[in-house]
């Protein structure tokens, strides 16, 4: 029985083996399978692979990586320009007199004394700062005649912390304009654009030094062009502005407004105080044509034919003719009026008169202030200049003769 017991056992481990084997070649032979399978399919996908349109590849071995751009134009203008952008502070001595009160009294001077109350002037110094910017490497620097006029002391800080004292060689009054000289080696230079080509709606750039803080960039568009300065509520001066809706505050005053390539397309000068966001700037070219006179020391003449005057178009000439009140009485056609004529003038001793209305000159028909304006701007002092006037129902044919506006200023 022992026998048979251990030959059974045997015989159990021995099927136990073959049960392992066989399965065991099973598995091997279905991993062969497998393999065979993903061979085949790799084949497969590399013949179809070669088949495809080698263009798909190179159009993707070409695509550019798209990166941030580290410089936008703010920067690359503000990079190209802010070196030559300097702070202007100024000096300036104020003596005034302030009368004792009563001295004017004879029953108090002849009681105290005629010393008791002396005159006494009073001095002190008063403090300004604006912004300019340099414009030729001999050291022109290109402000507002308003940041430097009456100044003793003129000193020009650059962004590199360099400081001069500068010699002011030529302000012009009517134009807002003002040469200020430094001496320095390599100073930075600013390039100028053409004001000319500015369009409304392009990027507007002001740098500065506005409220005391140096080198500060504000952004903004073009508003519009050709704005008068009697719109700008400054009659006394001769321009036609870029207006800005770029930050111009005080401290921004000479500075320069550049394009989005970083050109000097004006010089910042003024600001409505009762308007938030509006700022004007002096066109690059007006500066352009008188710089080296003021560099000079050169007069600069402005003529003038000494009138106050309005656009007129027949609904102003009615509204003004229906208003009992009105001092005159207006045809009703399109043309300038005359407003006011200025006493000793050259529009006086030509005969205008107030209510005229201006059709042309030098039979070149006006039907706006700006265009006679203009037009007088770029006569010469003494040059003959033929008005055609509408004086009620008359038509008065008139000569005036363009004086200077005033003494111009030189250093």
């Amino acid at each position: 029985m022992s026998f048979i017991k251990k030959h059974l056992r045997e015989l159990r481990q021995a099927s136990t083996y073959g049960l392992v084997v066989v399965l065991s070649v099973a598995v091997t032979l279905s991993a062969i399978g497998a393999f065979s399978t993903s061979v085949i399919l790799a084949h497969n996908l590399r013949d179809a692979l070669r088949q495809l349109p080698t263009s798909n590849f190179s159009l993707l071995s070409q695509t550019p990586i798209i990166e941030h751009p580290q410089d936008n134009f703010v920067v690359a203008a503000v990079k190209r320009v802010g070196a030559a952008v300097v702070r202007i502070n100024t000096e300036r001595t104020i003596t005034t007199n302030f009368p004792a009160p009563f001295f004017d009294d004879p029953f108090f001077r002849r009681f105290f004394g005629e010393d008791i109350f002396p005159r006494l002037p009073k001095e002190y110094r008063q403090y300004g700062q604006g912004s300019g910017f340099i414009i030729d490497n001999d050291g022109i620097v290109l402000t507002n005649a308003h940041v430097v006029r009456g100044a003793d002391t003129v000193m020009v800080t650059l962004k590199d912390g360099r400081t001069f004292q500068g010699a002011v060689r030529g302000i012009d009054d009517p134009s807002d304009l003002a040469v200020v000289k430094i001496e320095g080696r390599n100073l930075p230079v600013a390039p100028l654009g053409n004001s000319s080509e500015v369009q409304v709606g392009d990027w507007a750039i002001a740098v500065g030094n506005p409220l005391g803080l140096d080198n500060t960039v504000t952004l903004g568009i073009v508003s519009t062009l050709k704005r008068s300065s009697a719109q700008v509520g400054i009659p006394d001066k001769r321009l036609d502005f870029i207006q800005t809706d770029a930050a111009i505050n005080p401290g921004n005053s000479g500075g320069p407004l550049l394009s989005e390539r970083g050109e000097v397309i004006g010089i910042n000068t003024a600001i409505r105080a009762e308007a938030e966001g509006i700022g004007f700037a002096i066109p690059i070219d007006t500066a352009k044509a008188i710089k080296n006179q003021l560099a000079r020391g050169e007069k600069i003449l402005h003529p003038y034919i000494g009138i106050r005057m309005l656009d007129l178009t027949p609904e102003i000439a009615k509204e003004i003719n229906r208003n009992p009140n009105a001092a005159i009485t207006v045809p009703e056609i399109r043309g300038v009026l005359v407003v006011q004529v200025m006493p000793h003038s050259p529009a006086i001793v030509a005969g205008l008169r107030r209510g005229d209305v201006i059709v042309a000159i030098d039979g070149q028909s006006v039907i706006s202030a700006d265009q006679l304006q203009d037009i007088v701007a770029k006569s010469s002092i003494g040059q003959e200049l033929r008005l055609k006037v509408q004086r009620s129902d008359k038509i008065k044919q008139l000569s005036v003769y363009p004086e200077e506006l005033q003494e111009a200023k030189s250093f």
